[in-house]
């Protein structure tokens, strides 16, 4: 490793260390600092690597206007075996960024040129104030002061952390003038955002099957409500061959959890349009308002390149860890999906990713069981049943036990199987004791009757 324009090196924590953040807030693509490593490269380590690290939260916190909190991320890494300190920067919206202590002078506003950070001149200073932005939810006071943060405060402690008295100016949910901007709107307990996740039968939107709304809370709520509901739907098929059973799910999950929160945290909320989540048979939709930072271009989108466009909301979800750190999110959904998933245009932008395999296939297959089960079962019911009872047909092979069943479909919790899995399909009539005289034998097993037989060989045509 070597410095360049986006990477200082440094062996040790000294006093330059803010005017090197400011440089890099500055900068059109950020940078990373990393501590522990001579300027030749070499790794030689730091001690005490987390209480240099909550020094260094601290220092950038306080030392630095405007505020740089949600633009920066402190990673402890090993290297050789030794402990290393890596800062991710992000470029800032509101430069120019600079030194408290010496104001937006020559003397506190730096820029980083190739492997150094220099002093910017006075028309630099006051051409990039005329660009800073203004209309951020930072700066937008709410429309009502009246404002509870009880669920933001649960989640805080839930994570570890409490909110003091002064969460609100700490967070940076308050304006210059000390009122609650539209980010603690957005964070408090009931506000006027909503978001949809819609669900359509087919490929467009034409015929419209669910509409689920999750708002009027704390975005925080909101988002873990959402990442919920997409989990459920990400469905999983299961192929059982001879020496294995394959899982196969709708989407890659962990791109999609980032995709969702991505979409939330940089939505731009100036234009009171909330993300939305669409679902089709072929693939899922997500779209967010507001395209991309004037300082982005695509391509540095994709190297991973961070400009967050509500650092307010950055700091809380990077809190509560629904947010890794700075620049990891596309990188992440570029692991399992095309740049090509990715639509930019003037007002929104939105990811588009396929289904691994068609849902009305899969819709085809499971009304074979819901079918069966609706005529001995209450309706309502039978569309309960139906996925349970399908993956236990697919996955039962001659006679086996309930551990070798539980372990087969890689669940965990016997009442859970007992109750959604095993009893429906011998209430059925679609798998048998070996044992029916003794049920609760320690060596019972369980297999297919001729009715499940039937039904199996059905349902594996089908697939």
């Amino acid at each position: 490793m070597k410095e360049s324009n986006r990477i200082e090196l440094k062996l040790t924590l000294t006093g330059s260390l803010e005017k090197e953040v400011v440089a890099f807030l500055n900068s059109r693509e950020g940078g990373f600092i990393y501590i522990g490593i001579n300027d030749a490269g070499i790794v030689k380590g730091v001690e005490n690597s987390d209480q240099m690290q909550l020094q260094i939260k601290d220092r950038l916190k306080n030392n630095i206007q405007p505020t740089c909190l949600g633009l920066f991320d402190i990673v402890g890494e090993d290297s050789d075996g030794k402990d290393i300190i890596k800062i991710i920067v992000a470029s800032g919206p509101e430069k120019p960024y600079y030194l408290k202590k010496s104001g937006m002078s020559e003397k506190g506003c730096f820029i980083r040129v190739g492997t150094a950070a220099e002093p910017m001149n006075i028309r630099m200073i006051e051409n990039f104030f005329a660009k800073r932005t203004r209309n951020s939810i930072g700066k937008i006071k709410a429309n009502q002061q009246r404002l509870k943060f009880e669920q933001l405060k649960i989640y805080y402690e839930e994570s570890g952390k409490k909110l003091n008295s002064n969460f609100a100016s700490n967070l940076s949910l308050q304006t210059e003038e000390k009122f609650f901007n539209y980010a603690a709107f957005l964070m408090s307990d009931v506000n006027s955002l909503s978001m949809k996740v819609a669900k359509y039968k087919g490929k467009n939107r034409v015929d419209l099957v669910e509409n689920n709304e999750y708002g009027y809370c704390s975005l925080i709520k909101a988002t873990k409500q959402i990442l919920d509901k997409i989990a459920l739907e990400n469905k999983t098929r299961s192929r059982i061959t001879s020496k294995e059973r394959i899982d196969t799910s709708l989407w890659n999950s962990l791109a999609i959890r980032e995709a969702v929160i991505n979409a939330i945290v940089h939505n731009d909320y100036t234009y009171e349009v909330p993300p939305k989540f669409e679902i089709f048979d072929d693939r899922i939709e997500i779209t967010s308002a507001g395209s991309l930072p004037d300082v982005m271009s695509e391509k540095e989108l994709f190297e991973g390149l961070s400009v967050p466009r509500n650092q307010e909301l950055m700091r809380i979800f990077k809190d509560l860890e629904l947010v890794e750190h700075l620049g990891s999110g596309i990188p992440r959904i570029l692991e399992a999906y095309p740049k090509n998933s990715f639509k930019f245009s003037e007002n929104y932008i939105r990811m588009t990713f396929s289904n691994a395999w068609d849902l009305s296939e899969y819709t085809q297959v499971t009304d074979h069981v819901t079918d069966h089960v609706a005529g001995q079962v209450a309706g309502q019911v039978a569309g309960q049943v139906a996925g349970q009872v399908t993956a236990l047909l697919m996955a039962i092979q001659n006679e086996m036990n309930r551990a070798e069943l539980m372990n087969n479909m890689k669940l965990k919790g016997r009442d859970n199987f007992l109750k959604k899995y095993l009893d429906p399909s011998l209430n059925l009539g679609l798998i048998e004791m070996t044992q029916p005289d003794s049920p609760k034998s320690p060596t019972q097993k369980y297999r297919l009757t001729e009715k499940g037989k039937r039904l199996k060989k059905q349902l594996e045509e089908k697939s």
